[in-house]
């Protein structure tokens, strides 16, 4: 087998393509021949030293991806050699082979491409998470989604009008958001030529949104808190803008309004039920065509590092893909 292999995490530059040992997996494991992995923003931090999560080194980096199962070790019962599965594992997925712990492999069913299913689970997952279980969204209500033309903005912007809400898109230029228009979004504001506060009021006839899906971070959180609906609820889910924010306490005083928490990973290993039960609803929308992953572009595996840059120049709209 072949991998990207991280011996010293100190960037992408770092990297190298090895040959290494095929492993033989362990009790509760499957070797999975993969097919295709997706890039997501945990993978840049990762091999920067800067995620929550710090592997052993040396370690193969590709949180996400889908291929077949190869082989099986003891213990695994509800899969086979043959069966096409995704996995997030948070490791292993830049190579032609893994081996991924058999409990956090989805069964992808007929009809589900490698390439979707390498770009499904996290941000689905997540925002399915934040908007049915931790917003509570309400049929009718508004949703503002930043960042909304990248991974987990293109599944939010999706599951929400699934569930019958309204859709405001915010996004960095006007080809972004004409993305977002095509998946559904009910208007798109773009945030680097148009007040957000401004357009939220004229939007929302003044109200302003009831649930703010926010991955993004940085200068926008503040102006969104600002904007938000009595009662709204401000769905924290990351900081790909870079900066943490800090928002004066105030604010959600004012609004009767909830800063809520979105930590999928966590949930997914403390409420192991729930989450099968959000997968398995999930894999149904996919089937009736409620959603689909946004792909910006596929690259050969062996590309990584250009496929890190264009991550990196904030031009992608959707998910990168790597395919072996």
């Amino acid at each position: 087998m072949h991998a990207w292999l991280c011996e010293n995490p100190v960037g992408v530059d770092a990297l190298t393509w090895k040959e290494l040992p095929t492993p033989t997996p362990g009790p509760g494991q499957v070797l999975i021949q993969i097919q295709a992995a997706s890039l997501n923003f945990p993978d840049l931090l990762i091999v920067q030293n800067k995620y929550q999560m710090k592997p052993e080194l040396p370690f193969v980096p590709g949180s996400e991806y889908a291929g077949v199962v190869q082989a099986i070790g003891d213990g695994v019962s509800h899969l086979k050699v043959g069966q096409s599965v995704a996995c997030l594992s948070g490791t292993g997925g830049f190579g032609t082979h893994t081996l991924a712990p058999a409990k956090l492999c989805m069964p992808l069913p007929a009809g589900f491409s490698a390439v979707d299913g390498a770009a499904f689970i996290m941000t689905y997952a997540t925002s399915h998470h934040a908007l049915v279980d931790r917003a509570a969204l309400k049929t009718g209500e508004t949703v503002l989604v930043l960042g909304a033309a990248g991974g987990v903005g293109t599944a939010a912007i999706q599951i929400a009008k699934a569930m019958g809400a309204k859709v405001i898109a915010a996004a960095s230029t006007d080809e972004k958001c004409a993305l977002c228009t095509s998946l559904g979004a009910d208007a798109t504001i773009n945030y680097s030529r148009e007040n957000l506060r401004e357009a939220l009021k004229s939007l929302t006839e003044g109200r302003g949104p009831d649930v703010i899906y926010d991955p993004v971070g940085g200068d926008l959180a503040e102006p969104s808190f600002r904007s938000i609906a009595w009662r709204g609820r401000y769905l924290v889910v990351g900081f790909a803008g870079g900066p943490i924010p800090s928002l004066p306490l105030n604010l959600p005083l004012l609004k009767g309004a909830s800063l809520v928490g979105v930590f999928w990973g966590d949930f997914a290993r403390r409420e192991p039920q729930a989450n099968t039960a959000m997968m398995g609803e999930l894999a149904q929308w996919y089937s009736h065509g409620k959603i689909k992953p946004v792909i910006d572009r596929t690259l050969p595996m062996n590309d990584l590092k250009a496929a890190y840059t264009l991550m990196g120049s904030r031009s992608v709209k959707g998910k990168l893909v790597m395919v072996n």
